[in-house]
């Protein structure tokens, strides 16, 4: 076929197809002419000067790029169906429907005789099956070794032979202009690399996220680029890729990974213990404003102001109180609350620290050692007999940073009548007959009072429900 015809064709096609059948038709002819181009290789030396070129670096990293592909099988509810009479009364099964809920996410293979994949904790996060598929196109069982989903970090393991494994580099040797490229397989469409370079370090402050030491790169990072990697010129992991700043939900140059650093941290404790253990002072706190500033008579409004300090943590053995105002913690500034709970949860397990304080005017400095909270647990049964089998707890500091209030059910017996009624483990109850909870001691509040009807309101992921317990 001649080329004008070819290009006759084109333009007809892209006119007479709607404009998304259109764009891809018109890919696959463009496609097919690039390939017969490529036929001849361009020469590897042009003018005596070699051409630049990523392709021999890729061809050692895309081998331990994987697909991750989850299927979650999500409860629907509707509210008549929690309603006794309604469902005696058109005969409806005293259980919830279910949906299947699929996602697409990228990882990395880092330990090829084990079969460890890095990946982000939001790719896998209550995947009842997840299927990891190789570069080579072999499709595997990923089973999960850990998540965390304060660093959105998840470990899975595959069992196969032949596996290609990524180098790692110290993050912390990264510097701001140096070159990366980003792997992974955005919207489905198959492996595809990107590059850029590192346009920020340390960036905290996101909306949504837990704790924060981004790298912001302008690599190109598209939905299902999440968990993929992002490496040097040198082919090796720097980061893994989470999250894009985006007014529009594509692509505008501001994406940020995850230290290969603290990615590694975290791996090692989840395949050693299945969690991660981090420190805490023990302190409620939040932004100095400019108000609290004054009163509290500081120059500038800078810092984290504690609002409370929790009974036998090492805050309460060091002598903080409520009203200190944090400047520095472990010899790094603290300019605000967030910096503060990045440091804490950054800041490994029984570290001598010490804490800078601005306290009545007057500076201070005191030592400590942060050591893991101690999680107070709510028998159920003490509360209500429709809770016996049941222990809750209080919520983790990211979703109380994000403004949710209530208990976490920590342990469910399955032969419990709340497990029977569809009650589970890791659900977070945020209300009790409609009325909404500040925490534990409301939920204890609530319940003493005996209600007749006990309805709860529940998140579970993204999604939120009510429970009605007979």
């Amino acid at each position: 076929m001649s080329s004008s015809r070819l290009a006759s064709l084109r333009r007809a096609v892209l006119l007479l197809l709607p404009l998304g059948l259109g764009l891809a038709l018109g890919i696959v002819l463009a496609s097919h002419g690039a390939t017969r181009e490529a036929r001849a290789a361009p020469p590897p030396i042009v003018d005596g000067t070699p051409l630049p070129s990523l392709a021999p670096m890729l061809e050692h990293v895309t081998p331990a790029v994987v697909n991750i592909a989850s299927q979650t099988r999500v409860a629907v509810r509707n509210p008549y169906f929690d309603d006794p009479v309604f469902r005696r009364f058109f005969g409806v099964p005293d259980m919830p429907r279910e949906r299947v809920q699929q996602s697409l996410g990228s990882g990395v293979i880092v330990d090829a005789a084990k079969g460890y994949v890095l990946t982000n904790n939001h790719v896998v996060e209550g995947a009842d099956a997840i299927t990891v598929t190789l570069a080579d196109g072999r499709a595997l069982k990923g089973k999960v070794l850990g998540t965390d989903p304060d660093t959105d970090l998840a470990v899975l393991q595959i069992a196969a032979d032949k596996l290609v494994a990524l180098p790692i580099a110290d993050s912390s040797t990264l510097r701001v202009g140096d070159f990366v490229a980003a792997v992974g397989e955005p919207f489905g469409l198959g492996q595809t690399v990107t590059h850029g370079m590192i346009s920020a370090l340390g960036r905290t402050g996101l909306r949504g996220a837990g704790y924060q030491n981004f790298i912001q790169t302008d690599a190109p990072i598209n939905p299902g680029n999440s968990g993929g990697p992002l490496v040097n010129l040198r082919g090796q992991l720097v980061g893994i890729n989470s999250m894009i700043y985006s007014p529009s939900g594509g692509n505008v140059g501001i994406g940020f990974a995850i230290p290969s650093n603290l990615a590694v941290d975290v791996m090692r404790q989840l395949v050693t213990t299945g969690t991660v253990k981090r420190g805490a002072l023990g302190v409620d706190a939040q932004d100095v404003t400019p108000e609290l500033a004054r009163l509290l008579g500081l120059k500038e409004p800078r810092g984290a102001v504690i609002t409370r300090v929790r009974a036998g943590s090492p805050a309460a053995g060091a002598g903080l109180r409520a009203g200190d105002v944090i400047v520095s913690l472990a010899g790094k500034p603290v300019a605000n609350e967030q910096d503060l709970h990045n440091i804490e949860g950054l800041t490994a397990l029984g570290t001598d620290v010490e804490v800078g304080v601005q306290r009545d005017g007057a500076a201070l400095s005191v030592s400590t050692t942060l050591k893991a909270p101690v999680l107070q647990l709510i028998r159920g049964d003490g509360l209500d007999p429709r809770l016996s089998g049941v222990q809750f707890g209080e919520l983790d500091d990211s979703l109380r940073r994000q403004g949710v209030g209530g208990v976490s059910v920590q342990a469910i017996s399955d032969a419990s009548r709340a497990f029977a009624a569809g009650l589970r483990k890791g659900d977070v109850i945020v209300a009790v007959n409609r009325r909404d909870l500040a925490g534990s001691e409301d939920f204890r509040r609530q319940l003493a009072q005996r209600p007749r009807q006990l309805m709860l309101t529940l998140l579970r992921g993204e999604e939120a429900f009510y429970l009605l317990l007979q």
